[in-house]
């Protein structure tokens, strides 16, 4: 029988518990060796009603099993349908389990792709200010941490040069996570190569951006909207000069230690991006000296919630920044995530259940020639 089942598929099989060689427990092991599409419905039969028997051959797989002293035709009949039907829809769930595993790895192989997409979006290098020199002559500096919570990400940032001696930060947060989220923000990256014309006026290029943004998602039905904040600073004239749009407040850490939030007029920024068509955005032009340092990041940096959902918070962010003043912004933006990562590592295991984007900006550090 064994013989005969290696050779060709038989859909069923009534197995006798007692045999002359064998029992019928060890050639059900043997049959369950068989690939698995080769397999009969195996219906179990026993002598004398044999409870033990019977829950052991269910437990190696049989489909069914019957008393041969009290085996009718009808009783006969409905195992073999019973067992053939329960055999097709196995054939059935395995059919679907392994399309299922098919779509999985290619949807697997599809985000892995976006991600490496998403990854080549952002900043390769940094422009050097004034326009040429070597990195350690720049009079301004940056440094980024950009940690996604799934394989994309809604948080996005760039860095473009703007003049000869300015540059400029465009750090956005898209509403919602995953592959939608970054394929709105990949859509921001278009738009800001686009405006690259009015990467010197903040106020105008985020206007223009939301006016981008809002044609493109006129043709979808979605509420979509991103909240960005757009700064420049410029060497010669020792200024940043911002626009926010519904965006957290960046922190500017003073050389000498003081810490202050950089907010447009009195509503602290306009409306996020793709909320209301042809909104005008406003921008604030703050001084700088040489050593402040300016932050601007997402939520995910301050959201991180510990096991009883008590967040970070903008307080403990502002006394994390001040405590790490004199330190070297590498060193202060990796002990401030560690910080914020070991708050919330009762909760997440990781301390970001968010997305999380954080760039910092020196404006002529000591250190320059």
């Amino acid at each position: 029988a064994l013989a005969m089942l290696r050779q060709s598929k038989w859909p069923l099989m009534l197995l006798d518990y007692q045999l002359s060689d064998e029992d019928g427990l060890t050639v059900l092991d043997e049959i369950n060796k068989l690939p698995e599409g080769d397999r009969p419905a195996v219906v179990m039969l026993t002598g004398s009603g044999n409870e033990q028997v019977a829950v052991e051959a269910m437990k190696r797989g049989a489909k069914d099993y019957l008393a041969k002293a009290g085996v009718h035709l009808p009783e006969l009949r409905r195992a073999i349908v019973s067992a053939l039907d329960r055999r097709r829809l196995e054939d059935r769930l395995a059919e679907s389990t392994a399309e299922l595993r098919r779509k999985n790895a290619q949807l697997e192989a599809d985000l892995a792709m976006a991600c490496r997409v998403q990854q080549a979006l952002l900043p390769q290098q940094y422009p050097t200010v004034p326009a040429g020199v070597p990195p350690e002559r720049s009079l301004l500096r940056f440094c980024h941490r950009w940690i996604p919570s799934s394989a994309v990400a809604g948080d996005f940032f760039a860095v473009l040069p703007v003049s000869h001696t300015s540059a400029a930060v465009l750090l956005c947060d898209v509403m919602g996570h995953g592959v939608r989220a970054a394929l709105v923000a990949a859509l921001i990256h278009g738009l800001a190569r686009e405006c690259r014309a009015l990467a010197g006026t903040p106020e105008r290029f985020l206007t223009e951006i939301n006016r981008g943004l809002q044609s493109l998602l006129a043709q979808t039905d979605d509420l979509v909207f991103v909240t960005a904040v757009y700064l420049v600073i410029d060497v010669a004239r020792g200024e940043l000069r911002l626009a926010n749009a519904g965006h957290p407040y960046p922190l500017l850490l003073r050389h000498e230690g003081e810490l202050e939030a950089v907010a447009v007029g009195a509503d602290g920024s306009g409306p996020a991006l793709g909320m209301i068509p042809d909104e005008n955005y406003a921008a604030v032009t703050v001084p700088l000296s040489p050593g402040d340092r300016v932050f601007v990041f997402t939520d995910g940096l301050y959201e991180a919630a510990d096991a009883s959902g008590e967040e970070f918070g903008t307080a403990r962010l502002r006394a994390a920044l001040t405590a790490r003043a004199g330190l070297d912004t590498p060193v202060l933006l990796d002990g401030l995530l560690t910080e914020v990562r070991e708050f919330g590592a009762s909760a997440s295991g990781q301390g970001f259940a968010d997305d999380l984007c954080l760039v910092a900006l020196d404006f002529a550090p000591r250190n320059a020639d």
